[in-house]
């Protein structure tokens, strides 16, 4: 459904985006994270025409962006991070004019933003002045007026910035939700808001994607831990059938511990090599990841090449 390719843009002699390269089928809830100033909000402007590639294409649906933005923007729900409002007009009067913006029909307006109000919890503030909305409403007023006109494409920049932790839950189902008639882009900086919502994740770092894989493949380390009273065990752990690779961590109390690049399948063949060699075996397990592991380890990667 998304195709970005080569995907650059420059400020000056600045690049904020290089060579990013991704694809985004029809039905995906994509997280798109990284650090703060990474380039998450520059790559999301350039999916949404609102800001020009220097280099590369994007394509929805076969069409590129450069050519037919317009068609392609009516297909797109989009939450900039800190998204405009009108503070003086009230939440449905708001909702009427984005309604009217995005071409949803005249006789259509009313359902489409009554549909808005229920999903994003507004309807005790619907006729309040924005104004007078705490920054928790007035985000969901954003996401109200990004599902009006019922896209294809929804693309949500930070969309829990200034929820407390009940609104954060009903932002995460209402992400959910949409995400069954919908692709969705869910752009922040919080480990928890992609693990809750999302089943794939873009990793960008100094404006490079690094990582692109499904939750489950991350959390999938292929990696052994075990612990043993034997300070050289590399030899024989290495000669493991299915065995790639052993590292010797830090030690404590006489044991030993090493983590074998292997599958799990072959923890039976490792636990018989430790007995035959004579060493004790005090734990043999796998090493569990979480995205909070891989974006400590991505980050880890760029501290030490600095």
């Amino acid at each position: 459904m998304i195709q970005v390719t080569k995907l650059s843009r420059n400020y000056g002699r600045f690049r904020a985006i290089d060579t990013v390269n991704f694809k985004i089928n029809k039905g995906e809830v994509v997280g798109l994270l990284g650090h703060n100033g990474a380039g998450k909000t520059t790559i999301m402007r350039m999916l949404t025409g609102y800001l020009e590639p220097s280099a590369g294409s994007i394509t929805v649906d076969g069409l590129d962006i450069g050519q037919h933005k317009q068609a392609i923007q009516k297909q797109i729900g989009y939450l900039p991070e800190n998204c405009p409002v009108w503070p003086e007009m009230t939440v449905i009067d708001y909702l009427r004019y984005q309604a009217q913006l995005h071409g949803v029909a005249e006789d259509a307006i009313d359902s489409a933003v009554v549909d808005a109000i229920r999903k994003t919890d507004l309807k005790q503030k619907a006729t309040a002045s924005i104004q007078t909305l705490s920054r928790g409403y007035r985000q969901r007023v954003g996401v109200a007026q990004a599902i009006l006109h019922k896209p294809a494409i929804i693309i949500l920049d930070e969309p829990t910035n200034g929820l407390d932790p009940t609104q954060i839950q009903q932002m995460r189902s209402l992400i959910r939700e949409l995400a069954q008639e919908a692709t969705v882009i869910l752009s922040t900086h919080i480990l928890q808001e992609v693990q809750a919502v999302c089943e794939r994740v873009l990793i960008v770092r100094n404006g490079k994607l690094v990582i692109d894989s499904s939750i489950d493949a991350l959390q999938n380390s292929q990696s052994i831990e075990v612990l043993i009273d034997q300070a050289n065990a590399e030899t024989y752990l290495s000669a493991i059938a299915g065995v790639e690779k052993v590292v010797k961590h830090s030690s404590a109390k006489d044991l030993f511990s090493y983590e074998l690049t292997a599958a799990t399948a072959i923890a039976p063949a490792i636990a018989q090599a430790v007995h035959q060699s004579g060493d004790q075996l005090f734990r043999l397990n796998p090493v569990t990841r979480n995205l909070e592991t891989v974006f400590a380890e991505v980050n880890a990667v760029d501290t030490s090449a600095a």
